[in-house]
């Protein structure tokens, strides 16, 4: 048996998925940041997290390998490191425990249950419903998109379930009806637009009501203890405080995203009379399409925790027991099969990629690091002779894009929050401390426009390939600040005149 050292080099040049010079440079970067000290206040193996989580969110934006594929790798290293453990049992058990969060489970369930919309011809009615209501401009069709999510935000207290589950179905159908299609790579007729107003207004509803996101209730009561009681927000006055700078950004955010993307065919003309002949055609709802509109009503009504309202607490659900008993309706219906389950591959693909970040991001705290980071940042403001306009600003802007390095804002707002709220109310006169605590209450929904694992919506609208990675991140980035602008602008002049400062 003979080798041949070319024949091998050039299996390698044409087989393996990396791409070199990208792999180099991330290789590069990792042993760089392994071969740094820790910093002072941080242990060693915490600082080797730190360096595989940056690591591994450069290689996803170089490029190296498929996505899944960088998840995989960063769950290799963490095992073999065993930063989390002393022994590679328990640390292989760290790196896999995130597959066991029930967060994880309800996006990977949302996509498949909307297998069903696509199947039984739902979704496409209810997209070309949309057109021949808004479809004259592609434009109209995304503040219908708006319309509905802040509609359902009240009602949704997972933010997952209403953009991921219930809009982004209707979304894909809609761009569907005007052969849209990244498979077709015609995404962007309309799809990729349609798929960023999908997703920019999810924070935004998310912000403007107590039960609209998980992490709102945390929200609460983080600004009541940073307070010692002096602020304490109901859902009316969080609501109340919220409308009017939601409001604006909800206007505005269609407007900006058609500026940064815009879509191929804006004006369409024959699209509404299309859309009402196609659905003529398609007669009556089927016995199917009836199935999976009352699994909807149903999820929509658990979602919105409405037996818990009439019949007590006692009858609360998890969002994602919600979802799987949804995902069985549909199942156990003949609504979907297996088969069609099986066959999802952008719902396994996001379960890996996501349940590595996610992962990550947990270690990262555990391990003192997101602590570190908060107590630091407090410690240089404390330090700084600054007005009180920059502190806020300082605080809220560090909160927020701090998110970088979440996978999720339930875990972004446990672990740094308080630690910002309390500084701020210890640097901020108590006359103006509201608007710094409102402020931080918008920002901990408006920091999920930053990344495709920024929140559990992300991964479900990036997965649909409508959208690429360097587009997310920087409509991401201009988003939030924008965001960031009409909160701390149209917000405090209307905090103002609610009588908060």
């Amino acid at each position: 048996m003979r080798f041949s050292i070319p024949a091998i080099l050039n299996y390698f040049k044409g087989m393996v998925p990396f791409r070199i010079v990208p792999a180099i440079v991330t290789t590069i970067f990792l042993l760089t940041l392994l071969a740094i000290p820790a910093p002072t206040g941080l242990d060693e193996n915490g600082w080797k997290m730190l360096a595989i989580f940056l690591t591994t969110i450069l290689a996803i934006i170089l490029k190296v390998m498929p996505i899944g594929v960088m998840a995989l790798m960063a769950i290799v290293i963490v095992s073999l490191m065993q930063v989390t453990s002393p022994n590679s049992k328990g640390a292989v058990a760290d790196a896999l425990s995130s597959f066991a969060n029930p967060l994880i489970w309800l996006i990977v369930i949302a996509v498949l249950i909307s297998l069903g919309l696509r199947k039984t011809g739902l979704g496409r009615r209810l997209g070309l419903g949309f057109i021949a209501l808004l479809g004259k401009r592609t434009i109209g069709i995304g503040y219908g998109l708006v319309f509905c999510e802040l509609i359902l935000a009240p009602f949704t207290p997972s933010n997952t379930a209403r953009g991921g589950g219930i809009i982004h179905p209707i979304m894909k159908s809609i761009a569907n009806a005007f052969d849209s299609d990244p498979a077709k790579g015609t995404q962007g007729k309309v799809g990729t637009y349609l798929a960023l107003v999908n997703y920019h207004a999810n924070p935004i509803s998310s912000a403007m009501f107590v039960t609209a996101t998980a992490p709102n209730p945390l929200v609460l009561e983080y600004i009541s203890k940073s307070t010692g009681g002096a602020m304490q927000l109901t859902w009316v006055t969080w609501a109340l405080a919220m409308f009017v700078p939601g409001i604006v950004a909800l206007i505005v955010m269609p407007l900006v995203l058609y500026f940064l993307s815009p879509p191929e065919l804006k004006r369409t003309p024959d699209a509404v009379a299309y859309a009402k002949k196609e659905l003529a055609g398609m007669g009556p709802l089927s016995g199917k399409e009836m199935v999976m509109i009352g699994t909807f009503a149903m999820l929509l009504l658990l979602w919105a925790n409405v037996p818990a309202m009439i019949f007590g607490p006692a009858f609360t659900l998890d969002p994602t027991v919600v979802a799987v008993l949804g995902l069985f309706a549909l199942l156990i219906t003949g609504t979907i099969n297996w088969d069609d389950v099986l066959s999802e591959k952008s719902a396994w693909d996001t379960l890996i990629w996501f349940g590595a970040l996610v992962m990550m991001a947990d270690q990262l705290n555990k391990l003192g690091v997101i602590g570190w980071f908060s107590n630091g940042m407090k410690d240089m403001i404390s330090h700084a002779d600054l007005s009180w306009q920059m502190t806020a600003a300082i605080l809220v802007l560090i909160f927020t894009f701090a998110h970088y390095m979440f996978a999720s804002t339930t875990a972004h707002v446990s672990a740094m929050m308080l630690a910002f709220l309390t500084v701020g109310v210890m640097l901020i006169p108590a006359e103006y401390q509201a608007v710094f605590l409102l402020m931080m209450a918008a920002s901990s929904s408006i920091m999920m426009t930053l990344t495709h694992y920024a929140t559990g919506t992300s991964p479900i609208i990036f997965g649909s390939g409508y959208i690429t990675m360097g587009k997310w991140w920087g409509v991401g980035f201009i988003m939030c600040l924008v965001n960031l602008a009409i909160f701390a602008v149209v917000g405090a002049v209307w905090w103002r005149a609610l009588g908060y400062w």
